[in-house]
């Protein structure tokens, strides 16, 4: 292992290396042009270029044959069309891909072949690229998509619509067209629905549309699995593939514009929300939902950093805005007057950093976010952990809502306290018969104090079931139910019961309390039956929010655990997945500031890029993109409790609009060549703890930290809260 001042002359040379130098810039909002879509979208990043407002749930976008992404988009691949629904940046088998628009020239045919796409172009609410000689342009509002299609000048022009359409993707969860209707309305407009099963998440849904051209069409024929039916004006079917086939005469007039409404309630709905649009006038729509972007990202302005930081870094603040989707209004479940959304796909990915993120940037947003959660629970009788298109998907591990609920109160925001204490409760104390899916299963760990090894996610479960309960601790609290809050608090300490000191890690245990035996602590684990979810042992020993003070006592004081962490980051750690994604923050409580700021700069630097393929994995719903917002402005929330890491930014300022007309200003003149924190003052005051509380953060002024080239002992004193460990 390395000595720590090995460590840090070594990660001093890095950052020169990497150019991380601050350059001139001038402090304005986040531009849009600083946004680029198609970051993200190679490898495994799994998101889609294609527009959208903020959290709508209309989302044109190109689907590519032979492409098993649950988005649907892979680079290079010949594509299919453009279908009006994704997610973005998810894993599993994806969901959506429906009503697929494919243009194309000569030959009458329902089975265009896939070509590729030329001359793609992507910026927050548009898309445009050329699909076999065709141009196609994109945009969209929350529930509903424009079209704009200029084709060659040729007599036969044609645009497939796929009515029953869904994602390429083919595997065990593949979706499937259970029903589709399909209506011919007048010369110029259709309408219909489809009701898919499979796909990510249990249960079928039914999605409504209704489309209309700008001009008559030459001809509007009905199809179904390759056969034309002309003379039909009504069409249901159980086939794989069915829609209307409109043929044009493009010789003097190219441009075609189509819109499409969408919606889980009713065709009728679905045309209000087309009647939306303002008429057919893209340049009218697309200016809209730039504007919609300008406000959502305008909160934040950043001064300096280099040209592809702040590429990143507005990329970052907009894949934070994507999901879950605003479906307020069309809640087709119950009645309600609630905000509704949907496609929280998961809360175990984005509780801990985009909740949160949007908690301080869009505190009105994520208020009415939590308000849905809980409208959920009020008309099912569970909070999901994931849930989409009206259904519960598998709970990945714990119950993450009930942090995303403690966090909102903790941080004093607008929430019905005592139906989210309701909610906590019955998820801490009440059995779920349907644990996979909503709530705990929570017999054998309330009578052993952990979750045994022979039940699936044995170690994870335990970790996240621990902090689960802190949450209702918290709960507890804010009703002034004291009895409840000990007890919670108390079993929010269960992780300790699987703490292996000989391994200095956790270690899954038997009922009869053994640990098992030949348990490689550092062995990375994926699927559902494993002792450990999508990580190793040793990674989720990091994950104990609320309780690192007695992490660190069990390692042997702050030197070894600082030891301790710097082997876990040389051999566990994973910037892709979320039980890592805490673990380099940890060194503040330890009083080593200077190594979170080593780790988070090289992250910053190595797992992120400017590139499609730059990011170090799935996305998930914003969550690896907040990620990078969080850091590059040097701060870092412990979900689920009222502060915030300080740590280094690479921007030389920073200014966030808070509510109430209130501006916080994080300045680091240098930064970029000098990443240390040697001092810090807040609104003047000196600063010596590398943290803030939420109460000081909201406050607004300014955080001024003064940088240096070298460690520092910045924060070395006054460690973090660690509640359970009584600090």
């Amino acid at each position: 292992m390395a000595r720590p001042a090995a460590l840090w002359m070594a990660a001093t040379w890095v950052f020169a290396a990497l150019g991380l130098v601050s350059s001139a810039h001038p402090a304005v909002a986040v531009p849009l042009s600083d946004v680029d879509p198609f970051i993200g979208t190679a490898a495994d990043g799994n998101t889609v270029p294609g527009p959208q407002v903020p959290f709508g749930f209309a989302n044109p976008s190109p689907d590519m044959a032979d492409c098993p992404t649950p988005s649907g988009y892979c680079p290079g691949s010949p594509a299919l069309g453009f279908s009006q629904t994704h997610v973005s940046g998810t894993g599993g088998a994806g969901k959506y891909g429906n009503v697929r628009l494919t243009p194309y020239v000569g030959e009458w045919t329902l089975r265009p072949a896939p070509a590729p796409l030329v001359g793609e172009t992507a910026r927050p609410g548009y898309y445009a690229a050329t699909l076999a000689g065709v141009r196609t342009e994109l945009t969209a509002s929350r529930l509903a998509t424009l079209t704009r299609i200029v084709y060659p000048r040729r007599e036969r022009a044609w645009l497939l619509v796929d009515a029953a359409a869904r994602l390429p993707y083919d595997g065990p969860q593949a979706q499937r067209a259970v029903r589709t209707i399909v209506r011919i309305n007048s010369p110029r407009s259709f309408s219909g629905s489809i009701t898919v099963a499979g796909g990510w998440g249990d249960g079928r849904y039914t999605l409504h549309f209704a489309a209309e051209f700008d001009r008559p069409v030459v001809s509007l024929t009905l199809w179904r699995d390759g056969i034309a039916l002309p003379g039909r004006r009504a069409l249901v079917t159980r086939a794989e593939r069915a829609g209307v086939l409109a043929g044009f005469d493009a010789r003097k007039r190219r441009a075609v514009r189509v819109r499409v409404g969408l919606s889980f309630r009713s065709v009728k709905r679905a045309r209000a929300n087309l009647r939306s649009l303002p008429g057919f006038s893209f340049a009218a729509q697309r200016r809209r939902a730039e504007r919609a972007w300008r406000q959502a990202l305008g909160r934040v302005d950043v001064d300096g950093g280099t040209p592809a930081q702040r590429r990143v870094f507005a990329t970052a603040l907009y894949r934070a805005h994507l999901m879950p989707h605003d479906l307020s209004g069309e809640n087709a479940w119950w009645r309600s007057s609630a905000p509704h959304y949907e496609d929280f796909y998961t809360l175990w990915d984005t509780f801990r950093t985009q909740a949160p993120l949007l908690t301080l940037i869009q505190p009105k947003r994520q208020a009415d976010m939590v308000a849905s959660l809980l409208d959920t629970y009020r008309h099912t009788g569970w909070l999901p952990d994931g849930r989409i298109a009206g259904n519960n998907g598998l709970t990945q591990v714990g119950s993450s809502a009930t942090v995303v609920i403690a966090d909102a109160l903790d941080k004093q925001m607008r929430v019905d306290r005592k139906l989210a204490y309701r909610a906590l409760r019955k998820d801490a104390d009440v059995d779920s018969p349907r644990w996979g899916h909503q709530g705990r299963r929570l017999s054998a760990y309330l009578r052993l104090g952990y979750v045994p090894a022979d039940e699936r996610a044995s170690v994870s479960r335990t970790v996240e079931y621990a902090y689960n309960d802190y949450a209702a601790s918290r709960a507890a609290a804010t009703v002034g139910d004291r009895e409840r809050e000990r007890r919670y608090l108390e079993r929010s300490r269960s992780w300790r019961n699987l703490w292996d000191p000989e391994t200095l890690s956790l270690r899954p245990r038997h009922r009869d309390g053994s640990f098992v035996a030949d348990f490689d602590a550092f062995r990375r684990w994926w699927g559902w039956d494993a002792p450990v979810y999508e990580g190793s042992a040793r990674a989720y020993s990091t994950f104990v929010p609320h309780d690192v003070g007695t992490l660190i006592r069990l390692v042997g004081g702050e030197g070894a655990f600082v030891a301790w962490l710097d082997e876990t980051m040389q051999r566990a750690h994973d910037p892709s997945n979320e039980p890592s994604l805490l673990a380099p923050w940890l060194y503040v409580h330890a009083g080593r500031h200077d190594r979170t700021v080593e780790h988070v700069r090289r992250l910053l630097a190595e797992a992120y890029s400017d590139a499609p393929a730059g990011l170090p994995g799935n996305d998930d719903a914003g969550t690896l993109s907040a990620w990078y917002a969080w850091a590059a402005i040097g701060l870092y929330p412990n979900a689920g409790q009222p502060w915030y890491y300080i740590g280094s930014p690479i921007f030389d300022r920073v200014r966030i609009q808070l509510p109430r007309k209130r501006t916080l200003t994080i300045a680091a003149d240098g930064s970029g060549g000098r990443p240390y924190v040697a001092s810090a003052t807040l609104n003047g005051r000196p600063l010596k703890r590398a943290w803030l509380t939420h109460r000081e953060l909201v406050h607004g002024g300014e955080l001024h930290l003064t940088m240096s080239s070298t460690p520092t002992g910045f924060g070395s004193t006054q460690p973090p809260p660690s509640p359970a460990s009584g600090h």
